[in-house]
């Protein structure tokens, strides 16, 4: 096995990037739009929380020191937690790390609280939602990073946060669903230059297996291809993203241009060694979307981790575009959207084991049998 190797935290930048002029550095349009449309779409999802049932605000919150980044900061962490908890406990709870969606340049923690409120009520885990920073600002490696440093900070303080290191999910959408595999990758690395390089990759495979379950929401997971045949491959090109936002997002988060290695493992897991991706965790929860550009791809990288002998769970969500689940109608809760949410809750409960007051108040079966005939959904 070969790891992509990353023998300094600044190494990832190194091997990522490639030298580029000072023309390159002239952010501030790129800077400027991503401010606009980050003030846009915290309206948006204010009316998204609008809808009955409202989604409950953050338990509590911590900022963390990056340690994993060259560029220095800090990041802040969002927790949801069940009413049972009590930080600093003898009891221990499983957790879910979880990265929100938006380019890596838009979006907010606090986006996904539907998702968090599902994992609470219906999982009964804590919900730890990330607020990586982003591009243009931070463009990449920087969100990877700074995902692998929360993943790292569950770990080391999982005794005062009353967590069960053992029981260490990871969760996103869209470029968080991204993140949730390639932060992933990064944390076993990191895990690995923390063993002082003492371990052979197999070894470190077997004993820093810290990520127990990985659920991605529509994540891309091949930069290599190009917008035009993302578009080309989907079902419905005209339910795509529009081009002023993926505009946005690669000039944001691939900066400077033409510099980004677009084939690294911690940008494109869709194309990474078989070797690198056995590291990932056995099991795997990738739900896509059928009228999405994404879903290809997606799709492809379903089989190919079910080649490689992972258990992958999730389905195609039928007649839905990328974000179905985010839309912003403050009169009604997406029906499809909770459908998939406790679904996905049951199969953390199996991958945990877990057996709680939530589970009866779960209304969807985990037996994909009992998906209703009037559903939206095909399953995989």
């Amino acid at each position: 096995m070969t790891l992509h190797r990353t023998t300094t935290p600044a190494a990832l930048t190194a091997v990522t990037t490639k030298p580029a002029s000072s023309t390159h550095f002239r952010r501030w349009p790129l800077i400027l739009e991503a401010r606009i449309w980050r003030s846009l779409m915290r309206i948006g999802m204010w009316m998204h929380k609008l809808a009955p049932p409202r989604p409950s605000k953050p338990s509590f919150s911590l900022h963390i020191p990056s340690t994993l980044s060259p560029r220095s900061g800090n990041i802040r962490l969002v927790f949801y937690v069940p009413p049972e908890y009590e930080r600093g406990s003898q009891q221990q709870w499983p957790v879910l790390v979880n990265f929100h969606g938006g380019g890596y340049t838009l979006g907010e923690p606090t986006d996904d609280a539907r998702w968090a409120m599902a994992l609470v009520q219906h999982a009964g885990v804590v919900c730890c939602s990330v607020a990586y920073r982003r591009a243009p600002e931070y463009p990449f490696p920087t969100a990877v990073e700074d995902g692998a440093d929360a993943l790292l900070y569950m770990l080391d303080h999982a005794s005062e946060l009353s967590l069960d290191a053992d029981k260490l999910g990871v969760c996103g959408f869209s470029a968080g669903g991204n993140m949730a595999l390639t932060a992933t990758l990064l944390l076993q690395d990191a895990l690995l230059r923390r063993a002082g390089g003492s371990e052979t990759p197999e070894q470190a495979q077997k004993r820093h297996a810290a990520v127990k379950l990985v659920v991605s929401w529509y994540p891309p997971v091949d930069v290599t291809l190009t917008r035009d045949q993302r578009r080309a491959s989907g079902s419905r090109p005209d339910k795509a993203l529009p081009a002023f936002f993926t505009t946005l997002f690669d000039k944001s988060y691939l900066w400077p241009p033409g510099t980004v290695e677009l084939d690294s493992p911690y940008l494109s897991p869709g194309v990474a060694a078989d070797d690198l991706l056995q590291l990932l965790p056995h099991e795997l929860v990738i739900y896509t979307c059928e009228w999405d550009q994404l879903w290809d791809e997606g799709e492809k990288f379903r089989k190919r981790m079910e080649g490689l002998g992972k258990r992958v769970r999730g389905r195609v969500i039928c007649n839905v575009a990328h974000a179905w689940d985010k839309g912003p109608n403050p009169l009604r809760e997406n029906r499809i959207a909770r459908e998939a949410y406790l679904e996905a809750c049951g199969e953390i409960r199996r991958v945990f084991n877990l057996t709680s007051a939530a589970e009866s108040r779960d209304t969807i079966s985990t037996n994909p049998t009992s998906v209703p005939a009037t559903s939206t959904a095909r399953l995989v």
